[in-house]
C-alpha cells in the first residue's frame, strides 16, 4: 500500500516537473488568485479600476481613492487540506489625492505525510507561507495614465526548512473614460530570497502580464482579456498521457502547435451588470483548460463562474473554478465599506 501511494506521488511530481513554468521558482503561492472576482474572471485580471480593493494585489496601478477605507477579506479551500486567505485595505489622505493599500496573502498546506527515499512512511509535517504587501499608485496629472508599485515581504516554512524573501510589483494602467476601455501592463514578483531553505538561492515566480477590458455601450457587460506569462513565450509542455506508440516500440511525444501555445497565454472573462448591486461573472483560462484536460472525456477544466452581491456597506463575492473532475475550488469574499453613507 505504501509503495502504491509513493508511486502516485512520484507520478504527480514528474508531471509537474515537465511544466515550462511550474517547478522553476519558489513562493508559488504568490500566483494564487486573491479574490473571488479574480477567480471568476479566469484567475488573473489587471484592468479593473473601481472600488475593489482586492485589485491592488494584481496591479498596484489600480489603487485609487474609491478604495478608501474599504477592507476585503477572502478565504478558500484548495486541494487536499490546503487552505488560503487574503486581506486588503485601502486608505486615502491629502484631500483624496494619495491612496495607499496594505494586504496579506496566506496559505496553509495542512498536514502532509512524510516518506523516505524507499517509500516508507516517516513522521508527518506541515507547511505555510505568508506575504505582506504595501502599495501606492500615482495618477499622472492631466492624463489618463496611472503608475503603481507594491513591495512584498515573504516568509515560507516547509517542514523544518525556512526561507525569507522580498519582491516588488510594478504596474501601469490607462483608463479611457470616453470609450470605457482600460489597458494595463504589470511586472509581478520581481525579487529575491534573503535567506534560503538550504543554501541554494532560487528564483521567484516573476511574471509579465498585459490586459485590456471594455464596458460595452448598450449592453451591461464588461469583457476582459489578459495575456499571462509574457516573460516566456514557450509555456506549453508535451503531456506524457498523449504520447503515441510506434510499431518498433518507440514513442512519439505530443507536439504543441504555435497556435495552441499562443492560446495558453490567454485568459478571457466577462461581467454582467458590473456596476450594479448584483453581478454575474464568467471566465476561461486556456492554459489551465488544456493542461488539465482529460483524454476522450469532457470535464470543463479552465472554466470559472461567480457572482457579487452588495447589501449596504457589505459586498459578498463567490467563485467556483473548475480544475478536474476530482479537484475544484471555491472562494468566498467579504468587502466592508467603513465610509459614512
Amino acid at each position: 500500500m505504501i509503495k502504491k501511494r509513493f508511486y502516485y506521488i512520484l507520478i504527480l511530481f514528474c508531471t509537474v516537473s515537465y511544466s515550462q513554468i511550474g517547478g522553476k521558482s519558489v513562493y508559488q503561492f504568490l500566483n494564487l488568485v486573491t479574490s473571488p472576482r479574480q477567480a471568476a474572471l479566469g484567475g488573473k485580471n489587471i484592468t479593473i479600476y473601481d472600488h475593489d480593493v482586492n485589485q491592488a494585489n494584481f496591479n498596484p496601478a489600480a489603487i485609487n481613492p474609491e478604495m478608501n477605507n474599504r477592507l476585503a477579506l477572502n478565504y478558500g479551500s484548495y486541494f487536499g487540506e490546503a487552505a488560503y486567505g487574503t486581506a486588503s485595505y485601502g486608505y486615502t489622505f491629502d484631500n483624496r489625492l494619495r491612496t495607499f493599500q496594505a494586504g496579506v496573502n496566506y496559505v496553509n498546506y495542512g498536514t502532509i505525510d512524510g516518506y523516505d527515499e524507499n517509500g516508507s512512511a516517516t513522521s508527518s509535517f506541515t507547511g505555510s507561507e505568508v506575504a505582506l504587501n504595501f502599495g501606492y499608485s500615482y495618477a499622472i496629472p492631466k492624463t489618463n495614465f496611472h503608475l503603481g508599485a507594491s513591495g512584498k515581504l515573504i516568509s515560507s516554512t516547509l517542514e523544518t526548512y525556512n526561507s525569507f524573501g522580498g519582491a516588488i510589483d510594478l504596474g501601469g494602467l490607462y483608463v479611457d473614460d470616453k470609450k470605457h476601455i482600460n489597458y494595463a501592463i504589470v511586472i509581478r514578483n520581481f525579487g529575491t530570497q534573503f535567506t534560503t531553505y538550504s543554501g541554494t538561492n532560487e528564483k521567484l515566480p516573476m511574471e509579465i502580464m498585459m490586459g485590456v477590458s471594455q464596458q460595452l455601450e448598450n449592453v451591461p457587460i464588461r469583457w476582459h482579456l489578459t495575456l499571462e506569462n509574457l516573460q516566456q513565450w514557450d509555456i506549453a509542455f508535451s503531456n506524457p498521457a498523449r504520447v503515441q506508440n510506434t510499431l518498433d516500440g518507440g514513442v512519439i511525444e505530443e507536439k504543441v502547435s504555435f497556435f495552441n501555445n499562443t492560446l495558453r497565454h490567454v485568459i478571457i472573462g466577462a461581467e454582467l451588470f458590473p456596476t450594479r448591486s448584483f453581478n454575474l461573472r464568467l471566465g476561461y483560462n486556456f492554459r489551465r483548460g488544456e493542461e488539465l484536460r482529460l483524454l476522450e472525456q469532457r470535464n470543463f477544466s479552465g472554466i470559472s463562474v461567480g457572482f457579487g452581491l452588495k447589501m449596504g456597506r457589505l459586498k459578498f463575492d463567490y467563485s467556483y473554478s473548475r480544475y478536474t473532475l476530482a479537484a475544484n475550488t471555491s472562494l468566498f469574499g467579504l468587502t466592508i465599506n467603513f465610509n459614512s453613507q
